[in-house]
């Protein structure tokens, strides 16, 4: 049995990997209380009442411990995933894993001197039953081949909630890294390339004049030996949508395309994970609110067997790597 703890509990995703390792059977050992969010500890105490607060050094020095999740704040992912390597210890990541290219080296450095996994559970694929779904159906040929993906990812400031680093692009990277990884990993898996290149890329900041370091808009067009994509990620969603945001994929085959709406089909059908398949044969709607999230099954063969059958270590390093380039090039655009 996998024996994973939490280490790092700044971003509600920890509640994922907890979760979705549960799920694969693995046993939860305990997690460090240390947090800039104690809203979000008092609910991870209330979600997990049984689980020991435990010293995170201690973690990390305990043999039998597996696997250790981390939720920290973005900048310091990177540090407490080598810590964890070190100790012998494969990591679940959240997005964004690294948030400098001298973190990515280091990272990077120490995969090859540990051979331990370093994994980002990139959560708008991963965690989303109609993108996996979406896969399955590429992978089926239902659209042919893959030329093209569209990924927006629109999302909520709810400002009563944000810590102070969330204003510091420093800490969390800036928007491209912090959020677009999402939409690049997926313009990846989805073309099949296993590289990429940046042709262009935007970061923006239009409103909050209070805090005139934040970015509240990206864009990043990119290209492979495969496919195109663009990205747009926000923080604009409006106080009316009943989610955080509508975040949205398509993605054009040479014989059709799959629209997802990922977390809500506005003015349509209720819920979430609403997949559209439009190709050659049939023109229809598939609610994927059943699919399984293979992930978390896989990256614990993973742990287990020494594969990489969730992700490889090469697709981890190369969306850093893109976000990283898109966001370091991005033209600036919005107020000065």
């Amino acid at each position: 049995m996998l024996r994973f703890a939490v280490v790092g509990i700044d971003h509600g995703h920890t509640f994922d990997h907890v979760k979705g390792l549960l799920a694969s059977g693995g046993e939860f050992v305990g997690y460090c209380p240390q947090t800039s969010v104690p809203a979000l500890r008092e609910a991870f105490e209330r979600t997990y009442p049984d689980a020991p607060q435990i010293d995170r050094e201690k973690l990390f020095e305990d043999p039998s411990i597996d696997v250790i999740c981390i939720s920290a704040i973005p900048r310091d992912r990177a540090g407490l995933a080598i810590r964890a390597m070190k100790a012998g210890k494969d990591v679940m990541t959240d997005k964004p894993g690294v948030t400098t290219f001298a973190q990515l080296e280091e990272v990077k450095r120490t995969v090859a001197e540990t051979g331990k996994i370093f994994s980002i559970c990139f959560s708008e694929r991963h965690c989303v039953r109609s993108a996996v779904k979406a896969g399955k159906l590429v992978k089926e040929g239902a659209i042919g081949k893959v030329i093209q993906t569209l990924g927006v990812g629109p999302h909520r400031l709810q400002l009563p909630t944000r810590p102070d680093w969330f204003f510091d692009p420093e800490a969390f990277g800036g928007i491209i890294v912090d959020i677009a990884s999402h939409q690049v990993d997926q313009f990846l898996f989805y073309t099949g390339s296993t590289a990429g290149e940046v042709i262009a890329s935007s970061i923006g900041h239009f409103g909050m004049p209070d805090k005139p370091a934040f970015q509240d808009f990206g864009e990043v067009l990119l290209r492979s030996d495969k496919a195109a994509g663009y990205v747009r990620v926000d923080w604009f969603t409006p106080e009316a949508l009943p989610t955080w945001g509508d975040g949205r994929l398509t993605i054009l085959g040479t014989e059709g395309y799959i629209e997802l709406r990922k977390y809500i089909d506005i003015a349509g059908r209720p819920g979430k994970d609403h997949l559209f398949l439009v190709n050659g044969t049939e023109m229809t709607h598939i609610d994927c609110s059943d699919e399984k999230l293979d992930y978390f099954d896989a990256f614990t063969a993973d742990v287990a067997s020494r594969t990489e059958t969730a992700m490889t270590q090469d697709h981890v390093f190369e969306v850093c790597r893109l976000s990283l380039e898109a966001q370091t090039k991005a033209a600036r655009i919005g107020a000065r």
